[in-house]
């Protein structure tokens, strides 16, 4: 019989012991903390317990199991801070229609765009979207990544928007990996509620957000804020119902205009602001007295051929951190690939590569208000890092379409890459 992901996750060997023959990559420890050419990390009851230099390693008993690292380079295990990974079906052909020169129009008016997702989605069973799931988390977490968002929002009604959050929960348990599952009820209007958003943002409010938020299903909640998406007032409203049930909040924001979205984001503390490419100086200023993260996307702005860049010196200049994630999703970015998203955005925005770095490790682990646990190799945190077999941490941004070798430790246990010799 073949081993189910849950009797694999568990049976991971653990990373106790003491680990040696290392190289800190810069970073690893803080955003500006740098290399350490001899390191050495100890982990204890899947917990860190030392990181540092080896020759001040504390007094070890003499059982102590010894880890050889290979003089690999370490980082924090990466952590993917926006995606949409759980749907049924695909739209490959709406590419192929694009590519051949269809309209948006044309490809909704054939049963395409989001509507053909949420079809899907409401059409699978729970267990068929978990099956669907699994092999684009596990594609990831080859990849180094420990902890994980996954929003709901191709349901878009009660029992659907469960079904998501469901299977989400259900793939962190089996795979072993953090998951923050994010609502996105308010993603866009289902064909039932047409012409009536303000009805269907009611549902979001009364209904499905504290049904789902009582089964604790819901890290954070999150809304589409755009002339596509829902108003500036719905965008509130479904805030302050997140505000009333103490979930931290989050935004699609400022992607194809600006609405103002993320000023009003940063009026309710959210964690993140996602997208922004037409994030205002207004809005940098908001999100900057905040602490909220700008959450860079570029995926979704190569697949959509997008030319209008966020305002990444901005950003840098205000001291807004940014994070880079996949924004996996079937519509504007099937990426399966965090490391190809960290040179596009070094390539497509800009970024240097400890920018790059820090998107996908300190900042990413803050949009998901994980920053005392993700993100960054440090004492009593969970054991959660990567040894690279790479010279320098710019390899990581450098590669395009490379999968470097890699051992990973995710909550305290050792996992070997699918397809890697064990």
């Amino acid at each position: 019989m073949p081993m189910t992901h849950a009797h694999a996750a568990h049976a991971a060997p653990s990373a106790d012991g003491v680990w040696t023959n290392l190289r800190l990559a810069p970073g690893a420890t803080a955003p500006d903390s740098p290399a350490l050419m001899d390191a050495a990390i100890v982990v204890h009851d899947g917990r860190i317990s030392y990181v540092g230099a080896r020759q001040a390693l504390p007094p070890l008993s003499p059982d102590c199991p010894q880890h050889d690292g290979g003089d690999a380079l370490v980082t924090p295990g990466l952590v993917d801070c926006h995606t949409h990974l759980v749907y049924g079906g695909q739209r490959a052909n709406e590419f192929a229609m694009r590519l051949a020169g269809a309209t948006y129009e044309e490809i909704a008016n054939a049963g395409g765009g989001i509507v053909s997702s949420v079809r899907a989605t409401r059409a699978a069973s729970e267990n068929e979207l978990y099956t669907q799931a699994s092999p684009r988390l596990q594609a990831l977490l080859d990849e180094g990544m420990c902890a994980i968002e996954i929003k709901s929002g191709y349901g878009l009604a009660l029992e659907h928007e469960r079904k998501q959050l469901r299977v989400a929960r259900r793939l962190g348990r089996d795979l072993g990996v953090d998951v923050r599952t994010t609502f996105l009820g308010a993603h866009a209007l289902p064909p039932e509620y047409a012409g009536r958003s303000s009805d269907y943002i009611a549902l979001v409010c009364q209904q499905m957000l504290p049904a789902l938020a009582a089964e604790g299903l819901v890290d954070a909640v999150d809304v589409f804020c755009e002339r596509i998406g829902f108003s500036l007032a719905e965008t509130e409203a479904v805030f302050k119902a997140a505000q009333g049930l103490g979930l931290p909040v989050k935004l699609h924001a400022e992607q194809l205009s600006d609405m103002g979205g993320a000023r009003l984001a940063a009026a309710y503390g959210a964690l993140s602001c996602d997208h922004v490419e037409h994030l205002s100086a207004e809005g940098i200023a908001a999100m900057k007295a905040s602490g909220t993260v700008a959450v860079l996307l570029p995926g979704a702005y190569y697949f959509l051929r997008d030319t209008h860049l966020p305002p990444i010196q901005a950003l840098r200049e205000a001291g807004v951190p940014m994070a880079v994630a996949t924004d996996h999703n079937p519509g504007t970015s099937p990426a399966l690939s965090l490391l190809l998203m960290l040179n596009m955005a070094s390539t497509l925005f800009r970024l240097t590569v400890p920018e790059a770095l820090a998107g996908v490790t300190h900042h990413a682990a803050r949009a998901l208000g994980l920053q005392a646990t993700h993100g960054a190799l440090a004492a009593e945190r969970p054991a959660n890092f990567v040894l690279w077999a790479l010279r320098d941490a710019a390899e990581l941004v450098y590669w395009l379409g490379q999968r470097p070798a890699c051992r990973i430790v995710r909550q305290g246990r050792i996992h070997t890459p699918s397809g890697a010799s064990r």
